[in-house]
C-alpha cells in the first residue's frame, strides 16, 4: 500500500520548483507551479489558511496551472518550511511584500495577475487586493472579518473589514458553519456593481474545498474569463491525495505488528488488579470539574506562553495544569505507576519516535508539510516533558489493560478526553477566550485521538507499564502539537 501510495502521489506532469524568497524583511519559502509544457499567461498568488501550508494548495495550484498560469505558493510566516514568528497581521505584511517584490521585479504584471486564498488566507488576499490593483481576487471560504451571524470580535484573526474589490470570486461549501456562509455572502454582497461572484459549492466542507473538482472547474472558468484565456477542460487529478491516504492506511497495518514487536511484553505484571482505577461516573465527574476549573484558570494566566505556538501554548498549558490537578488528587494510585522497567520505557519511547518520523515523513513527502523544522524539534523535548503528567494520570487512571476489553477501555479513554474537548469548547463559546484554533483542528484532534490511544492501548497491553505507555502517548502528542500549530 506504501509503495502503491507513492506510486500514486510522486509522478506530476506539472512543473513545480521552490525558492527561498526574500521580500520586505520576509524570508518565505514559495513553490512556483506551472504546466510543464507552454509558457506562462499569467500569475497566481495562492495563500494558504491557518495551520496548514502550500503543500496542502497543491490540487488548487494544479487547477490554476491547467489555464497555463504561473501560480506562487509561499509558506506563510511560521507555517511549514517558513520560519516564525507568526501572527496573522505579520502573514498578511509578508504576503503583501511577496506580490510588491514580484512586482518591483518585473516578475509578474498587475493587469495579469490573480491574489487567491482559502480561510486566513482568503482574508489576506482580499485585504491586500484593496491596496494593490491586481487583475482579479478568488476567496475561498474566506475568514470573516465582521462580527455577524454569531462570530464573536475575538474570534476574529483581522478586526478591521476591508471593501471587496471588482472582479472578485467568493467560494464557500454548503457543509460550512452557517456563520462562515453568511458572513461570504454579506462580503459578496457589499459590493453590487456586478463584479462580484457568490458560489456555494454543495456537499463541500471547509477543508474538502480545497480538493473539490466543482471549486476547480469555477476557479479555472473564472481566471479564463478575468484574464481573458481559452477555457481548458482538464482538471488535475485525485491521484496524489489518494496516494497520500492509501500510503497512510498502509502504515497504519504496520504499526500494530510494529508496536507488538518493539514493547516486547510483560509476563510478570498480567496478574494485577483489573479494570479503570475509580468508577466512570465519578471519573466522568472529576475530569468535567477539573477540566472547567483549568479553564477557568487559563483566563487570568497562560503558564507556557513561551513556548511559542499560535494558541498551542494555550492546549499544552491546559494538560500540564490538568494532569498535574489529577496526579495531585490520586497521587497514591499514581505512585505504583511511577515504577520504572528502564527496558520498557526505552522500548516506548523508541517506538514513539519511529511512528512519529516514520507518519511525518509520509505526509511531507505527499500531502502535508509535517516534517518537523530545526525551529521545531527544538520545542520537543521541552513540549514532551509538559505533556507527560497528563498522560501518566490519564494512563493510571484507566488501569490496566484488560483482555478481551479493549474496545471498552479505548471507549472510556475517549469519552474522558471528549469530556475535556468539551469544556474546552465551552471556554471558547461562553467563556470568549478567542482560542478559536482548537475549534478549527477538532477534526483533526479527534482522528489524532483515536489512533493515539489505540495505539496507547497496543504499548499498555504489551509492556503493562503506564510510564512506558504515558511516555510513548506524549512523544506522539508533542509531535503533533508542533506539526499543526504555527510557530510564534
Amino acid at each position: 500500500m506504501c509503495a502503491a501510495g507513492l506510486w500514486l502521489a510522486l509522478p506530476t506532469p506539472y512543473r513545480e520548483r521552490t525558492f527561498l524568497i526574500d521580500a520586505g524583511g520576509c524570508r518565505l519559502e514559495t513553490t512556483i507551479v506551472e504546466k510543464q509544457e507552454g509558457g506562462s499567461q499569467g500569475s497566481v498568488l495562492l495563500f494558504h489558511g491557518i495551520s496548514a501550508n502550500k503543500k496542502i494548495m497543491s490540487y488548487l495550484a494544479r487547477g490554476f496551472a491547467e489555464q497555463g498560469l504561473r501560480v506562487y505558493v509561499p509558506d506563510l510566516p511560521g507555517h511549514g518550511r517558513t520560519a516564525g514568528p507568526f501572527s496573522p497581521g505579520r502573514a498578511e505584511q509578508c504576503a503583501e511584500a511577496l506580490l510588491r517584490a514580484l512586482l518591483a521585479r518585473g516578475t509578474v504584471n498587475a493587469d495579469r495577475t490573480i491574489l487567491a486564498g482559502h480561510s486566513m488566507g482568503g482574508a489576506i488576499a482580499e485585504r491586500i487586493a484593496s491596496r494593490v490593483p491586481v487583475a482579479g481576487l478568488v476567496a475561498v471560504s474566506p475568514a470573516p472579518m465582521r462580527a455577524a451571524h454569531g462570530v464573536t470580535p475575538e474570534k476574529l484573526l483581522f478586526s478591521d473589514p476591508t471593501i471587496l474589490p471588482s472582479h472578485s470570486l467568493v467560494i464557500v461549501g454548503a457543509l460550512e458553519l452557517e456563520s462562515m456562509r453568511r458572513n461570504a455572502a454579506d462580503l459578496a454582497a457589499s459590493r453590487n456593481d456586478g463584479t462580484v461572484k457568490y458560489l456555494e459549492i454543495a456537499g463541500a466542507s471547509h477543508v474538502s474545498v480545497l480538493f473539490n473538482r466543482v471549486v476547480v472547474r469555477a476557479l479555472e472558468e473564472w481566471s479564463a474569463e478575468t484574464l481573458n484565456l481559452r477555457s481548458t477542460a482538464a482538471l488535475p487529478s485525485h491521484r496524489p491525495l489518494i496516494g497520500a491516504l492509501g500510503g497512510f492506511a498502509g502504515i497504519l497495518l504496520l504499526a500494530g505488528p510494529f508496536l507488538r514487536e518493539a514493547s516486547g511484553r510483560n509476563k510478570s505484571e498480567e496478574n494485577v488488579a483489573k479494570g479503570a482505577v475509580i468508577g466512570m461516573p465519578r471519573l466522568s465527574l472529576e475530569f468535567a470539574a477539573g477540566a472547567i476549573l483549568i479553564v477557568l484558570l487559563l483566563r487570568l494566566w497562560i503558564p507556557l506562553k513561551a513556548i511559542r505556538l499560535f494558541q498551542g501554548d494555550y492546549l499544552v498549558s491546559f494538560l500540564l495544569l490538568f494532569g498535574v490537578l489529577v496526579a495531585v488528587a490520586h497521587w497514591s494510585c499514581l505512585r505504583p505507576a511511577l515504577a520504572i522497567s528502564p527496558r520498557h520505557l526505552l522500548a516506548a519511547g523508541f517506538a514513539g519516535v519511529v511512528l512519529l518520523l516514520l507518519s511525518t515523513a509520509w505526509f511531507d513527502l505527499t500531502f502535508y508539510e509535517a516534517w518537523l523544522t530545526g525551529a521545531r524539534w527544538v520545542r520537543f523535548p521541552f513540549l514532551l516533558i509538559v505533556l507527560l503528567p497528563y498522560h501518566i494520570a490519564e494512563e493510571t487512571l484507566l488501569g490496566p489493560a484488560e483482555r478481551g476489553k479493549k474496545w471498552r477501555r479505548l471507549a472510556l479513554a475517549l469519552a474522558l478526553r471528549l469530556i475535556t474537548w468539551g469544556v474546552l469548547m465551552g471556554g471558547i463559546l461562553f467563556l470568549h477566550n478567542g482560542e478559536i484554533l482548537i475549534g478549527l483542528l477538532s477534526v483533526y484532534m479527534a482522528v489524532f485521538n483515536l489512533l493515539q490511544r489505540s495505539a496507547m492501548d497496543m504499548v499498555r497491553n504489551e509492556t503493562c507499564s503506564a510510564a512506558a505507555t504515558a511516555l510513548f502517548g506524549a512523544i506522539l502528542l508533542a509531535g503533533f502539537c508542533l506539526v499543526i500549530f504555527p510557530l510564534t
